[in-house]
Parts: C-alpha cells; structure tokens; sequence
C-alpha cells in the first residue's frame, strides 16, 4: 500500500494509443489530443482532457485516478470520471466510466496504462498507453 502523503505535481500528455481488442472493426487505434493530470497526493490526482477517439469523433473527459497499491514502482488502481463523444453511447453525450490503470512515472516522464473493457455495442474495448510529460 502506498502512503497518502500530499504532493503538487502537474503532467501533460498529448492523447492515447489504444490496441482494441477487435481488430476487425476498423477503429481508430491513434488517438491524439491533450490532456493534464493534476497530483495532489501519492494515490490520487485529477484529469481533463480532449482527444481524437477510436470511433473518429472528439471526446472530452473529467476525472480523477486513485492508485493506492504498488508493485515495485508501478502503481496499481483506477481511473473514474466522464467522457463524451462516442456516438453510439448515449448519442454521443456524457456517461460515467471505472477503468483500470497502472501507472510507471521516472522523473519527468511517466506512461499511464489502461485496461478499457468492451461494453456492447457501443464501447469497444482496448489496452490504451498515454505517454506524460511533468510539467513540474
């Protein structure tokens, strides 16, 4: 477990790289944007961005990552927020999203890891990088 211990750190990245899981269906696996990841603690911090997604619209996403396990210098938890943008969930307006994220950060570089689980027809799942830079 890791200590909650307060810290101020700002990383910015430039979108995603996702590998779907169903690779027959002709998504968009680049998925440029930008994004900030706001930590106030050793587990939590805040996120917002904007990216290019796997369906070829734009979406927008507000959320916040707990992390409060490690295995060595990766830290283990989730990632919970909104997104938009996906036309086939609710029309491509706002839903709610728990996704699975492992993060590996080395000083001023960082790569967050996440495990996006398909849902109907609507999601398609996928393992997505987001490559960070620390801004301080």
């Amino acid at each position: 477990m890791i200590d909650n211990k307060p810290v101020q750190e700002l990383w910015l990245n430039p979108g995603f790289y996702s590998y779907h899981y169903q690779r027959d269906k002709g998504l968009n696996d680049s998925n440029p944007g930008f994004g900030a990841e706001y930590r106030f603690s050793t587990v939590a911090s805040a996120t917002a961005g904007r990216f290019y997604n796997s369906d070829r619209e734009y979406s927008n996403y507000l959320g916040a990552y707990y992390q409060p396990v490690a295995l060595g210098t990766v830290r283990i938890g989730a990632a919970f927020g909104g997104f938009n943008g996906y036309p086939r969930m609710r029309d491509g307006g706002w839903f709610l999203a728990a996704v699975p994220v492992l993060s590996f950060d080395y000083r001023r570089v960082g790569i967050n890891v996440s495990i996006v689980p398909s849902y109907k027809d609507r999601l398609y799942g996928a393992i997505s990088l987001q490559l960070k830079l620390k801004a301080f």
